[in-house]
């Protein structure tokens, strides 16, 4: 996409000060599949009634494989039919896969519970033997080893393998956007669980290491700036020439990319550059001219938006302003106040 076509997208899809726009909605196959079927439902029903009941049981049987299979050669195939076959589902058929991740591949508690009766209330003649000077009996660590990796619910080879797999991570986020969507909703302890888990898992895989801070300009290609002016959570964008504003002189705007997910920012930030701190926000979006960079002696951070929602609670904004904070400093010695409103 170039600038000229998302000048037309902006003029036809965006609205100043619309607040609906960015209504998260990460399972929209219900909705589609409501809107789409119509009369004509009913004249094809006696046909269709089995589809999606068969589309998830190809599904499920897709995600078991991808858990289980230790054939490296053909499972990259595996985990495409079931991340491709997981966006066809609908509504209910996404929550009854989920729930058979969270309920059916979850730890294996009666092993956990027999490792725990050893560890704790094992007889000295059963725990007695190579005993390591100045240590515990060696089945402790036997017994230890095993509790750990017993700890480990099933389906962690399964978001290991996706992280691993192009276009697995930000299908990892995509499938954590359903989970909160649905824990919003009812509060089901196994799925609970199961985000709890994945959640740290992505917070291990985000971590500000393995992150990229980009300076987003207006040289970016049209694609990411259309993620920006689609994402911008705190103060809408209106149009293309807010755009272009919020992205030159005097301002920067910056976000956090992944290798794994590119071209789309995680999250990004807003700054102004201003020779004094601004007392409404109007004063940052509408000054126009900006005054000369050389002239600032502020920096505002007046805008913070996460561009994907399965990342909820995975605190990357923090360790996005510490960067660029120092970043603006480095580059801008005359900087000496940074404030951050929203």
């Amino acid at each position: 996409m170039n600038k000229k076509s998302l000048a037309i997208l902006l003029r036809a899809r965006m609205r100043p000060n619309n607040s609906t726009k960015l209504a998260l909605s990460p399972l929209p196959n219900e909705v589609n599949l409501t809107q789409s079927s119509g009369s004509r439902a009913a004249q094809h029903a006696p046909e269709n009634e089995n589809k999606p009941q068969k589309e998830f049981e190809h599904v499920r049987e897709s995600m078991r494989l991808a858990i289980s299979m230790n054939k490296t050669e053909v499972l990259d195939t595996v985990l495409n039919d079931f991340s491709e076959g997981y966006f066809s589902l609908s509504y209910e058929n996404r929550r009854r896969l989920l729930l058979v991740l969270a309920k059916e591949f979850d730890l294996n508690r009666t092993q956990v519970r027999e490792l725990i009766k050893q560890y704790l209330g094992g007889e000295e003649a059963q725990l007695a033997g190579a005993e390591e000077e100045g240590g515990y009996p060696a089945a402790f660590y036997r017994i230890e080893r095993n509790l750990r990796h017993a700890l480990k619910p099933m389906y962690e080879s399964l978001f290991e393998r996706l992280n691993m797999h192009p276009g697995g991570l930000k299908f990892l986020s995509s499938l954590r956007a359903d989970i909160l969507y649905i824990l919003a909703e009812e509060n089901i302890a196994s799925l609970r669980a199961l985000d709890s888990y994945l959640k740290e898992k992505l917070s291990t895989w985000l971590s500000p290491a393995a992150l990229e801070l980009h300076q987003i300009t207006w040289d970016d290609p049209a694609s990411l700036l259309e993620k920006i002016v689609a994402y911008e959570a705190v103060h809408p964008i209106s149009n293309l020439i807010d755009l272009k504003r919020r992205l030159g002189v005097g301002r920067r705007c910056f976000g956090y990319l992944h290798p794994a997910i590119p071209g789309e920012p995680l999250i990004f930030i807003e700054v102004a550059l201003l020779k004094n701190v601004a007392q409404t926000i109007q004063e940052v979006l509408w000054n126009d001219p900006p005054i000369p960079e050389c002239e600032a002696t502020c920096a505002l951070f007046y805008s913070i938006s996460s561009t994907q929602p399965g990342l909820a609670g995975i605190n990357l904004g923090k360790f996005l302003i510490k960067r660029v904070i120092t970043l603006v400093k480095r580059d801008m010695p005359q900087i000496s106040v940074s404030t951050y409103v929203i």
